[in-house]
């Protein structure tokens, strides 16, 4: 008879006695696939590269084995000089790690603060002062604290990058290492991500000593128990189709995704007139209108939450049944953490996608990404010349974001920055670290990006659409979800 493999649990993972005591508070038994490889070499000091998809469990994979050390090291916090850093790109995502530290931390006499943009930095210089043991912030926020010397590296013992590879898509690269070259080198780091491009891999090198890799599942690969459908419709067909869609009983809770900013407020203000409550969140929303609006959704208040990537990306909500694209992402491993968003703690979800004729040739880069080809459904009708409820400035800054030759405006940061186009980051770091918000200025940055003078909804990339069903953008028959 073979033995049958031991079956990992907290309590076998040795974590120190309060931290034990509070993970059974929580009611937490068994770690995921990714705590259960990457606690154990965190523990002993190594430092681990840390590779999963959203919602696996990654915050308690670096959190748990820190907060070990901490209980079990002697050390103090000095004034401005914290023991433990962790970056990570979103206001939202800071507040759901320091939540996390201070749930497992809640038998241990540890301090966790938060730096943030959008925020008066008076207040965390006067935390900072105070001492802190783990400080969470956001790449922009802690090089304005380090300008300001209300911050000193001089005494931190662990780095953590979190969601490393939106960090780069952000335009955060340069922060970041202008922030490790200030750290001590004798130091462990661990570095998480759901996908690794090659800008991230040299960047780990660059970071880390002997590292050990960790990885559940393989690069860039989208979460099985997400059902895939994309549905073939030209930009002045969108809202109508996506208040359709939306009607559906199915539907329990939706995360719409637009490009931009201005995008998703039009999208809310045409599903308000639809009659179906929604609310936006991204970059020029305030933190408290933020927190306000994620409130309402995970108690259900609104079952429909528009954003944009840089603000979603700290949005972690277990029952989310549907993700819908209204506008397909520029950078094909942004469709991996946008439909991450569902599917959580082992549940399954429904991504949809609404495909144009010019967003064809993004949908092509998905599916060479993922490895998998989204089914497409829908009449492809002739576009119109210039849709009514699409001004022109708005066309042609998505046209300008996809060509990655935009003069620095806002909205590119919440759309995804293309790889090849980081020179402009630096002058913008408020904007993407969540900082004051931009004033948008019509009749400038709407304007500038196109210079061929062609109406740019006109053009179909790519060639002949693929074949599909034959099926119409009316039938949403297959919203339900499996089994139900």
């Amino acid at each position: 008879m073979k033995d049958r493999p031991l079956t990992i649990t907290f309590a076998s993972l040795g974590l120190a006695e309060p931290i034990a005591r509070a993970l059974s508070d929580e009611k937490y038994e068994i770690p995921t696939p990714i705590q259960a490889q990457a606690i154990p070499h965190a523990i002993v000091g190594r430092d681990v590269i840390g590779i999963a998809q959203t919602g696996t469990g990654k915050t308690a994979a670096f959190a748990l084995p820190i907060l070990h050390r901490l209980a079990t090291t002697d050390g103090k916090p000095w004034p401005k000089a914290p023991r433990v850093v962790v970056l990570c790109p979103t206001r939202e995502l800071g507040a759901q790690i320091v939540d996390s530290f201070h749930a497992y931390a809640r038998y241990l006499r540890l301090k966790t603060m938060l730096a943030i943009g959008g925020v008066p930095i008076g207040k965390q210089k006067r935390e900072l002062a105070s001492g802190t043991d783990v400080l969470v912030a956001t790449p922009g926020r802690l090089l304005d604290l380090s300008n300001e010397r209300a911050v000193s590296f001089e005494h931190v013992e662990v780095l953590v990058l979190d969601e490393a590879d939106r960090m780069l898509d952000m335009g955060f690269i340069r922060d970041i290492r202008k922030i490790v070259a200030m750290i001590p080198a004798k130091r462990q780091t661990l570095f998480f991500s759901a996908t690794m491009p090659s800008e991230i891999a040299k960047l780990a090198r660059d970071m880390l000593r002997d590292p050990v890799t960790v990885a559940v599942t393989p690069t860039a690969t989208t979460v099985e128990l997400i059902e895939q459908r994309a549905i073939r419709a030209e930009r002045q067909q969108k809202p109508a189709l996506l208040a359709s869609l939306l009607r559906d009983e199915a539907v329990t809770r939706a995360l719409v995704f637009t490009r931009t900013k201005h995008g998703a407020d039009r999208v809310v203000r045409g599903l308000d007139n639809e009659g179906i409550a929604a609310q936006a969140i991204h970059g020029n929303k305030n933190q408290g209108a933020r927190e306000r609006t994620m409130a309402a959704f995970r108690s259900g208040e609104i079952r429909v939450l528009v954003a944009t990537d840089i603000a979603a990306r700290g949005i972690d909500v277990d029952d989310v049944t549907h993700v819908v694209n209204f506008d397909l992402p520029n950078v094909a491993e942004t469709y991996v953490h946008r439909i991450g968003r569902t599917a959580r703690a082992g549940a399954s979800g429904i991504a949809i996608s609404l495909v144009s004729g010019e967003e064809m040739p993004l949908l092509r880069d998905i599916e060479k990404l993922t490895r998998r080809q989204v089914p497409l459904s829908g009449q492809a009708s002739a576009p119109q010349r210039h849709a009514d409820n699409e001004p022109r400035g708005e066309r042609r800054e998505g046209n300008r974001q996809r060509q990655g030759r935009g003069r620095g405006g806002n909205e590119r940061h919440d759309g995804g920055q293309p790889r090849g186009d980081q020179r402009h980051a630096q002058g913008h770091r408020n904007d993407r670290d969540g900082g004051k918000p931009q004033q948008n200025q019509p009749g400038k940055a709407q304007h500038r990006g196109n210079r061929t003078g062609k109406p740019q909804g006109n053009r179909h990339h790519g060639g002949p659409s693929r074949p599909h069903d034959g099926g119409n953008i009316g039938d949403i028959g297959f919203m339900s979800r499996p089994g139900r």
